[in-house]
């Protein structure tokens, strides 16, 4: 059996101490405050030694608690500089290793998924994993034709680890909502729980990996690895060397930073128009630049992992998004008020002032409004404190949009993303791929439409 369902006393135990600590560090910060400490450095204090503390316990276990401290880690950027510095260490570790599983549990899921003689089926087989992640392993390996494989093992009992987990996070998610200012917790740890069976699917997983490798076939930007074989918990495909975004982020070059931050908004873009899916899972650990891009080996690639949790969207990514985004750069804020009214961002219940909604938008697309942008931690930081002030408009009105739920997903993928650029610290011509791939973004020539009647 799996250390996840074996230990479950043990990991409820370790997260169940997660709200005792912060509520007992709230009463140490109180204290502070009385014998005269400003309130501005302790509340820094508090929220440092409360992340210290949580990201430990994330680090330690797989299962939801590592799929939450992963989902929460490309927020770094947001928090203050003084904060962030000390444990950002232990986010990049989340995003690339957990606890490995028993050497005799792997050879029981490949026996039991694979057959007795699962061992015929490899040249060579590794059973020190090669990676970990929140609900399965990767072993390198040798296929019995010669090709280099990843063997993906999924953890037994991976499913009710990764409920029992992020339930109970989400009963102490309000206590966890400092941590990353502007972001509500809550939300995050509910749509993850909705893709808990998508995740653990690893037939679905095949799918969307085999979609994106055949589309994405000799294209000079990214390289996604061909499925070999598939089974339930068991999913083997070509093996992809490659530096990992996590060490671009903490030692690359920045004409690695600036490839890697183009190519990561030029896959978010493309993917949706290309495949009719989204890679809803943009974390470091999921990325890879390899050698031997457009202008050769001094060149780069993006290599893209984990299919495992997709969004399905058969036209691309919503018109919406680009009609939305070049209507507020064209400072029309009665259509785009008119336009978030009709897509359900405005309930219609509420009221608003069109130029208010604009002057929320215009700084987050700040991006778009330039042939190129160096994202930083400091530009995603006055966004976060922007939007997560109590007292100022932003906040207020914040407060009063909507999200409708099938941009929920699109939401979170494109914060995320912005929040690796962001730990980048890449320049990005965005503007290029929106005008490249993002629907409704450049408005529609008529003279095509009269040009494809003609030809009709």
């Amino acid at each position: 059996m799996s250390d996840l369902p074996r230990k479950a006393v043990t990991r409820t135990a370790k997260l169940a101490a997660l709200p005792l600590g912060i509520a007992g560090r709230a009463t140490w910060g109180f204290g502070k405050r009385i014998v005269g400490e400003s309130a501005e450095l302790v509340g820094r204090e508090l929220q440092q030694r409360t992340a210290d503390q949580l990201f430990k316990v994330l680090g330690e276990l797989k299962g939801g608690a590592m799929k939450f401290g992963q989902a929460l880690s490309v927020f770094e950027s947001a928090l203050p500089e003084e904060v962030a510095g000390p444990y950002r260490a232990a986010l990049t570790k989340l995003q690339e290793a957990a606890p490995p599983m028993p050497t005799r549990t792997v050879h029981a899921v490949l026996e039991e998924r694979l057959g007795e003689g699962w061992h015929e089926l490899f040249l060579e087989f590794e059973d020190k994993p090669a990676a970990a992640a929140s609900i399965g392993q990767v072993h390198r390996g040798v296929w019995h034709d010669g090709r280099e494989v990843a063997v993906k093992v999924q953890y037994p009992g991976a499913g009710e680890a990764l409920l029992s987990d992020l339930n109970q996070l989400s009963r102490f998610s309000r206590l966890l909502g400092p941590l990353i200012p502007g972001m509500d917790i809550k939300p995050l740890i509910t749509e993850l729980k909705d893709r808990v069976s998508e995740e653990l699917d690893y037939g679905l997983e095949a799918q969307a990996q085999q979609a994106h490798a055949e589309e994405f076939t000799d294209d000079p930007d990214v390289v996604v690895p061909q499925v070999v074989h598939q089974s339930d918990q068991v999913l083997v495909t070509e093996w992809m060397d490659g530096i990992p975004l996590s060490e671009i982020i903490s030692d690359g070059t920045q004409e690695q930073r600036d490839r890697a931050g183009q190519l990561l908004a030029r896959f978010l873009f493309s993917g949706p128009a290309r495949t009719g899916l989204l890679h809803a899972d943009p974390h470091p650990g999921n990325f890879r630049l390899l050698p031997g891009g457009p202008e050769g080996e001094d060149d780069w690639r993006l290599g893209v992992l984990d299919f495992g949790t997709v969004d399905r969207l058969p036209g691309g990514l919503p018109a919406t998004i680009g009609e939305s985004l070049r209507m507020t750069l064209d400072g029309e804020a009665e259509a785009v008020y008119e336009l978030l009214c009709a897509e359900g961002f405005v309930k219609e219940t509420i009221e608003l002032d069109p130029d208010a909604v604009m002057d929320y938008l215009l700084p987050i697309i700040e991006p778009a409004q330039v042939e190129e942008f160096t994202f930083t931690r400091g530009w995603m930081r006055s966004q976060a404190a922007r939007v997560a002030d109590p007292r100022s408009p932003a906040y207020q009105l914040g407060k009063q949009l909507n999200l409708p739920p099938s941009y929920l997903l699109i939401h979170r993928v494109t914060l995320s993303t912005i929040g690796v650029l962001c730990q980048l610290g890449a320049t990005v011509r965005l503007r290029e791929e929106l005008e490249e791939w993002l629907p409704g973004f450049v408005p529609e020539d008529p003279a095509d439409g009269e040009e494809a009647v003609a030809q009709a």
